[in-house]
């Protein structure tokens, strides 16, 4: 028998498609497994349009067949089957699809769905096989074709003999070597685990003989081996079901069982488009994160499927990161099965279903926060970190998507409330939107610098996550309003008299300011007098871009620099407080005794702020001394 050569010819081109298109082995079942219900469809198609087959849905299967004796895999499937001119086309020519073209014949047939599309999913055979063995009757055929080939070398065609219509496909698997182990492939239990991977939504049975045991009719401890024709894929997938035929528990156990999550959903997102791009897709919001999900270890991702079979497990492309929290898969025939990792990133598609999908989530959870608050609430708890992280990334340019889906703790309502609501509070005189950052609400509550603004009635948001400062940064500006941090030099609250009669004592005591400043060595850029103070006697404020609450989560970041980040430190002093009487005298008096005021004070102050001190046993010391005079 003449062996044939490839048309598309060369050794090269048949392994960079087996070798580089494809990332995992095991793809070429679902591959073999997509082509046979391809098969299927068009057999199928044809019984719905002309009548005259005889045949129904039902009357369709693909089956798989292991033989550990003789090394092989089968693949069957009863469904259009093929002449040898299609053989010599679909399977001699590689990369020209047969798929492809019955696809682009019935392009305008809505309820026709193929799989395949470049053709080149049938060799996926060789990454496992040392020879495949084709053999194919078409329907209302007599005659039946063998094609068979062990690779690049060629092909050869032949007739043979089958029953019955539809393909046969015989893998001589390869012998297991030390990279790899290819009789994996004859084991039940393996096959059963790809099937529902990546083909468990195909629309036919795949059925396979599966052995299994019982326990001996008559007998309390004896097992018998029997084997049962086992129907491996589920067939119907949930996201194809009409909303309307689908229960709130079914979709919880849905998303249990798919996500290996032990907690319904906080929050279920069904979707169908149709429009320039059509697909389906069933999201999940979990109810609270995965252990890892603020780690690196965090893989982010939705399935994708392409008529219901896995392209990818976790396609990251599909959510952007502020979104990463969400679980759940999409499938769409614009998808082409057979396609790299690399060139699936670039798909315009892809980019479109993405844009949908982002729009969806954003307006379900806005929905959620307008109706239903306290589940909203709950879920900010969880996730609210990643949607500040997400407005902190990419210098801003999400800032409009996510920020009326923020919350921070409001120092008026005691509660979590959005910008949006702050706005709606904010008296007539109010310039600004006031923050203050700290490790925690109580902490914040008792910040120094929070005391004016509160005398003046205003609102104030408490920042607690190391991020926030970051984000509030990115945001400049909510409805106008420029954000305003409570340590801030200007806090926009004193009146032109207040601000001649501040300037007047500053100058009357800009000689004892300086001598402070001096007395501290560096560790302060200036020392004030402070108008933010009601009654506590100093705090810090910085100048430049970095405040106190930034140095500190920057210095802690794993990665951060040996030489650690320092915001330009001023020190205020309260002018009305009893302890700037006591400076002023000890500047006239006893400017040695100053410095060691002036240092306790900087160290009381780093201590409010929650900055670690350098030297606590020299600060006790000091306190002693002080308390013995």
């Amino acid at each position: 028998m003449a062996l044939k050569q490839f048309k598309a010819e060369s050794k090269r081109l048949l392994d960079l498609m087996i070798n580089s298109i494809y990332t995992h082995k095991e793809i070429f079942l679902r591959e073999l497994i997509s082509n046979a219900s391809d098969a299927i469809d068009k057999l199928y198609y044809q019984a719905l349009t002309d009548g005259k087959t005889g045949l129904n849905r039902d009357d369709f299967v693909i089956r798989i067949l292991p033989d550990k004796e003789k090394g092989t895999l089968t693949i069957t499937d009863n469904g259009c089957g093929m002449t040898k001119e299609e053989l010599e086309n679909n399977l001699g020519t590689i990369a020209k699809s047969g798929s492809l073209k019955f696809k682009q014949e019935m392009k305008d047939k809505k309820d026709v769905e193929v799989i395949g599309q470049f053709g080149v999913g049938f060799y996926s055979a060789f990454m496992v096989s040392s020879k495949v063995t084709v053999q194919s009757r078409a329907f209302g055929s007599e005659e039946a074709w063998q094609w068979e080939s062990s690779g690049t070398a060629g092909y050869t065609v032949a007739p043979c003999e089958k029953s019955d219509r539809g393909t046969e496909i015989l893998l001589k698997l390869k012998a297991d070597s030390d990279d790899e182990k290819y009789s994996q492939y004859l084991d039940t239990y393996t096959l059963k685990t790809l099937v529902k991977k990546y083909s468990d939504y195909i629309r036919y049975p795949i059925k396979m003989d599966v052995e299994k045991s019982r326990l001996k009719e008559g007998t309390k401890d004896q097992y018998e081996t029997y084997t049962e024709n086992e129907t491996l894929n589920s067939m119907v997938p949930l996201w194809r079901k009409n909303k309307n035929e689908i229960t709130q528990e079914q979709y919880n156990q849905f998303y249990k069982d798919k996500f290996s999550d032990y907690e319904d959903p906080a929050k279920t997102i069904h979707m169908y488009v149709e429009g320039a791009t059509t697909f389906h897709a069933l999201m999940y919001i979990p109810s609270r994160p995965p252990f890892n999900f603020y780690t690196r270890d965090y893989e982010k991702g939705l399935q994708l499927y392409s008529n219901g079979v896995l392209i990818m497990d976790k396609c990251a492309d599909l959510l952007p990161d502020y979104f990463s929290f969400v679980r759940g898969l999409v499938d769409s025939q614009d998808l082409s099965l057979n396609i790299s990792r690399e060139t699936l990133q670039h798909d315009r598609q892809l980019k479109l279903i993405a844009q949908r999908l982002e729009k969806k989530i954003h307006s379900e959870l806005e929905n959620m926060l307008k109706n239903d608050r306290e589940a909203y609430e709950k879920f900010f708890k969880n996730f609210g970190l990643q949607l500040k992280y997400g407005i902190y990334q990419d210098y801003g340019m999400h800032k409009d998507v996510l920020q009326d889906l923020l919350l921070f703790y409001s120092s008026t309502e005691k509660k979590l409330v959005t910008l949006k609501e702050y706005i709606g509070r904010m008296k007539t005189d109010q310039k600004y939107i006031y923050y203050a950052c700290g490790d925690s609400i109580a902490r914040v509550e008792k910040l120094p610098q929070t005391e004016t603004v509160k005398d003046h009635g205003y609102e104030i948001l408490y920042m607690t996550d190391p991020v926030d400062e970051f984000a509030v940064r990115m945001l400049m500006k909510y409805d106008d309003k420029e954000f305003k941090s409570v340590s801030a030099d200007d806090l926009g609250l004193e009146t032109e008299e207040e601000k001649k009669e501040a300037a007047q004592k500053v100058e009357e005591n800009k000689d004892m300011l300086g001598f402070m400043k001096d007395a501290l060595d560096g560790k302060v850029s200036n020392v004030i007098l402070s108008q933010k103070l009601k009654t506590h006697p100093v705090c810090l404020s910085t100048n430049g871009a970095i405040s106190m609450e930034m140095e500190k989560v920057l210095n802690s970041m794993p990665n951060a620099d040996k030489e650690k980040v320092k915001a330009q430190r001023v020190l205020e002093i309260n002018a009305n407080h009893p302890i700037f009487q006591k400076l002023c005298d000890l500047y006239q008096n006893d400017k040695d005794k100053l410095k060691e005021y002036a240092s306790l004070l900087y160290t009381q102050a780093l201590l409010i702020e929650g900055v670690s001190i350098e030297d606590p046993v020299d600060f006790s010391n000091k306190i002693c001394q002080l308390m013995v005079e």
